[in-house]
């Protein structure tokens, strides 16, 4: 099956799926374009907000294939096929970057999330990254930690090849077909020991903490499977 056509198939099945079945659907996508996803680390504890580097659209399906969850994403993800399907069946809340007055009631949608009981994945570099160094963890989203008195599991996502990275004029379709070239490539997701913020919290200093463990600690390609 070409990737094209896999992304179709994902388009048309993903609106009648809910909850754990969209876990099925994102292993699916995974593993018809050839992407072998690896989990290490704890299990996310429901309610907990994730926070992960982020280097390609795969991500999104990655997180989505671990546990249900709630994701925070840009607003121009809803528009991509399949992907954005996927992200809107599970729930995604979406960030509208030519609107920074709208991030305290974004935050407050993931606030209201979190103590309903949802684990809430974002990318707080806000952009996707190729390397090791990556970019600083903005602390905004963290303060729903903070208010919602959630865990916070750092997340470090690692390809075994450059060419997952989705960056600059990349397209998505021409990210795609590079990504179903490889046949063969490993997606690792690591999870770190929870974050437990105290009430009254500084988000800055939550997000520094987060970053250390999963933002910069090591490259982002190249782990073995």
């Amino acid at each position: 099956m070409t990737a094209a056509a896999v992304l179709i198939s994902g388009l048309m099945l993903v609106p009648l799926l809910r909850g754990v079945a969209l876990r099925t659907v994102a292993r699916a996508l995974l593993a018809a374009l050839g992407v072998k996803l690896v989990w290490r680390g704890p299990a996310p504890r429901p309610g907990s907000l994730l926070v992960a580097n982020h280097v390609s659209w795969l991500d999104v399906l990655a997180l989505l294939a671990v546990a249900p969850m709630t994701l925070v994403a840009k607003r121009e993800v809803g528009t991509w096929p399949a992907v954005g399907a996927l992200a809107r069946a599970a729930g995604v809340i979406f960030v509208d970057r030519a609107r920074p007055k709208r991030l305290p009631a974004t935050v407050g949608e993931v606030t209201a999330a979190l103590r309903a009981g949802r684990s809430v994945a974002v990318f707080p570099e806000g952009t996707t990254f190729c390397g090791a160094e990556g970019g600083a963890f903005r602390p905004a989203v963290f303060q729903a930690a903070v208010d919602a008195q959630v865990p916070v599991m750092p997340i470090t996502i690692r390809y075994a090849s450059p060419s997952a990275s989705f960056i600059g004029d990349d397209t998505l379709w021409a990210s795609v077909r590079r990504v179903a070239a490889l046949r063969g490539l490993t997606v690792t997701l690591v999870g770190s020991a929870a974050l437990r913020p105290e009430p009254g919290a500084d988000r800055r200093s939550l997000a520094r903490a987060a970053q250390a463990s999963a933002g910069v600690r090591t490259a982002t390609f190249g782990l073995a499977a």
